[in-house]
């Protein structure tokens, strides 16, 4: 009886610190962390394993909340079973991961604890969630990367890796179309490791789900190849713990248990529950809630004596004993497999393997040359294979992003071999992209590719790859309308302008084959930031390096690649991807008519703005205002490059449907159209 009143009263305790700190900010979510409170304790207390005092420990369980507007139910755990704080290389820093401050200034300037979890701001945030159905799908990705660690690298007798992935989610996350691409995908894979705990309140901000979800979730699941576990009231902590026993011992499937709950618990009207969703409860409201829990009324923050405790004995305990038998595996496996144990090391730090870019091709002069796609997936194969944790896939697309890893040992990534590394991601961009970002928080080192068009299916979780810093890297192709006769629906055109527009991220559009491959040097270097790689679907020609500038020039993000034989140019000629041989052969051109130009292949806006400011003029020198830009794609932006005297040949509707040669006249990407403009400009001066 004593357990089951100190179970209660931690229950109760996370459901009063959330509802005070709503209250306080006057704005949040309250009535979700009052309902899952029992749902979260039970997990926590009886079954996740979770060191609080080394949060970073590899074989953690993860716990996502997929309905990050609960924010407060995870902060309130988190601060109750004193996980701990670490910096950016996992030591401790003395201080709690969620501070009581903390939750009493919530959704305040400085506050860890933001209005929706943010990863990087407190250990035991796994990841950033808030846009519904993302933290459920990057889920997905944790349970593949914990099967793929752990068929790489466990032994006989030394299983470092096996570990659990839960998250919590709402009916928002099941109406989202990403938690569906994602629980499709995890059924097909069978991964056993992931258990999603689905909230069934039927309540959205607008009232009952039945305004517009009136399926049944469970029959969906089903057919996705789940178990399916239903508890019919989140109260019923026995129900509980069976569920996630069964969980645990279920080996073949994924499992989704559905909890019945009543989300605005304590309301007066118990009829209205909008509002306990979406607003705070009110003082009053807040007042009769604590008087029917049998707590102080007028108790603000209070953790009675005995909560961290009781929790200490349970979930702290049973992680710290974990970890510690752990860690001296993980001891005999360095001794015995000191190999292995140092590629740990390198991936859980995201350096890179001595010699890991032996092997990048490189390539001779040629008109015709090849498509960057072509010369992308060279390299990335080269160094695929120096880099066994580099890993990803398509969808389902690799044979024409040139994406598929194809040397012996690659593999494809099935439900028989989880060590595999070409994923087939189906026809699901926007959960590939949220996968990728379970990978990445995972420390694996992910792609993934599709048409460039297609970004828009994955953008919001590209979007979450910037905003968490994660160095995942997107292979995009068919970059522009030069693609041809598949027409408008399938040729980008304002996607380079809205990527660019993206903070924490590196756009990067190279000019040929040897451009693509200094991409990947520069991309493979990047430990905090997501790479978009944007590719030609055509053959290009294969720029002339004894003739021309090398491709290193990339790095800096734009360079000098031709430049007048002596003295300032009177026109400079700026290009990206395929469009850079195009201003090559009018600069050649207008060289024969004695006119003096420069051509600058900027491959990438972000590493050049990187640069210093003298190394910016060097190659755009402020004094020479003729320029001419040339991009297939939108000009919006390209303004702060040309200058306000210079021309922007670049595309101002969508595509057509015609034979490339056909487009690009039609357009105006001709070489007789780069030197009209630049002379209209040299007259004008």
């Amino acid at each position: 009886m004593e357990n089951n009143n100190l179970d209660q009263l931690c229950i109760n305790t996370i459901r009063t610190l959330s509802m005070d700190a709503v209250q306080k900010a006057n704005s949040g979510h309250p009535g979700t962390p009052m309902a899952m409170a029992p749902v979260a304790y039970t997990l926590w207390q009886k079954f996740l394993r979770f060191n609080p005092d080394d949060p970073s420990w590899l074989n953690r369980d993860r716990f996502v909340l997929s309905m990050g507007h609960a924010s407060m139910l995870l902060y309130s755990i988190l601060h109750l079973c004193g996980v701990k704080d670490v910096d950016k290389n996992d030591k401790p820093t003395g201080r709690l991961s969620i501070e009581l401050d903390d939750i009493k200034n919530f959704r305040q300037l400085g506050s860890r604890c933001a209005g929706h979890p943010e990863y990087g701001l407190a250990p035991g945030i796994e990841t950033t969630t808030g846009p519904l159905g993302q933290g459920a799908a990057m889920s997905v990705g944790m349970a593949i990367a914990s099967r793929w660690m752990a068929s790489y690298f466990n032994r006989p007798g030394l299983e470092l890796f096996k570990y659990d992935i839960y998250a919590l989610c709402s009916d928002g996350d099941m109406m989202e179309g990403i938690s569906g691409e994602a629980a499709s995908i995890a059924g097909h894979l069978k991964l056993s490791n992931l258990c999603w705990i689905y909230d069934d309140n039927r309540i959205t901000i607008e009232g009952n789900t039945s305004l517009a979800f009136s399926e049944d979730v469970a029959a969906r699941f089903v057919s996705y190849g789940w178990n399916v576990i239903r508890i019919q009231d989140a109260n019923d902590l026995e129900s509980l713990e069976c569920a996630f026993t069964i969980f645990k011992n279920t080996g073949d499937m994924p499992t989704i248990i559905i909890v019945k709950s009543h989300i605005a618990y304590g309301a007066p009207n118990k009829h209205d529950t909008s509002a306990a969703h979406g607003e705070p409860l009110g003082e009053e409201e807040v007042r009769l809630t604590k008087k029917n829990y049998g707590w102080p009324e007028d108790a603000m923050f209070l953790i009675p004596d005995g909560v961290r405790e009781h929790l200490q004995s349970g979930f702290g305990k049973r992680g710290s004993e974990s970890h510690r038998a752990w860690a001296d595996m993980f001891e005999n496996y360095r001794r015995e497999y000191p190999g292995l144990a140092g590629q740990i090391d390198m991936m859980v730090r995201r350096e890179l393997p001595e010699g890991w870019d032996s092997g990048l091709p490189s390539f001779s002069a040629d008109a015709k040359g090849m498509a960057t796609r072509v010369s992308s997936g060279k390299a990335l194969n080269a160094i695929a294979k120096n880099i066994p944790w580099l890993m990803g896939g398509s969808a389902d697309l690799a044979p024409s992003t040139k994406t598929l890893l194809e040397f012996n040992g690659a593999g494809g990534l099935t439900k028989e071999n989880p060590g595999g590394r070409n994923i087939h991601f189906g026809i699901r961009e926007h959960s590939m992209g949220a996968i990728l970002n379970g990978l990445a928080l995972s420390k694996i080192r992910p792609y993934g590719s599709t048409f460039l068009i297609f970004s828009d299916y994955a953008r919001p979780a590209i979007r979450l790859s910037a905003l968490m810093e994660l160095p995942v890297i997107y292979v995009f192709t068919h970059d522009s309308i030069s693609l041809g006769e598949d027409g408008p629906t399938h040729q980008p055109v304002e996607h380079l302008a809205s990527l660019r527009a993206m903070p924490g991220i590196a756009v990067i559009r190279p000019a040929d084959a040897n451009e693509a491959v200094e991409a990947w040097r520069v991309i493979m270097k990047m430990e905090d930031e997501p790479a978009l790689l944007v590719l030609s679907r055509q053959s290009i020609p294969t720029i002339d390096r004894t003739k021309y500038a090398p491709a290193s020039g990339l790095a800096k993000g734009a360079y000098v690649i031709a430049d007048a034989a002596e003295g300032t140019p009177d026109i400079i000629l700026i290009a990206t991807g395929s469009e850079v041989s195009l201003c090559i052969e009018a600069y050649e051109k207008l060289r024969k008519e004695g006119i003096r130009g420069r051509v600058v292949s900027m491959p990438s806006w972000e590493l050049f703005k990187r640069q210093e400011s003298s190394y910016r003029e060097s190659v755009l020198p402020p004094e020479v205002t003729a320029r001419v830009v040339v991009e297939q794609a939108s000009s919006f932006g390209w303004d702060r490059y040309a200058g306000p005297q210079g021309i922007i040949i670049g595309m101002h509707s969508f595509g057509a449907s015609a034979p490339e040669k056909d487009l690009r006249r039609w357009f105006g990407f001709t070489i007789d159209n780069v030197i009209s403009a630049a002379k209209r400009l040299l007259n004008k001066a």
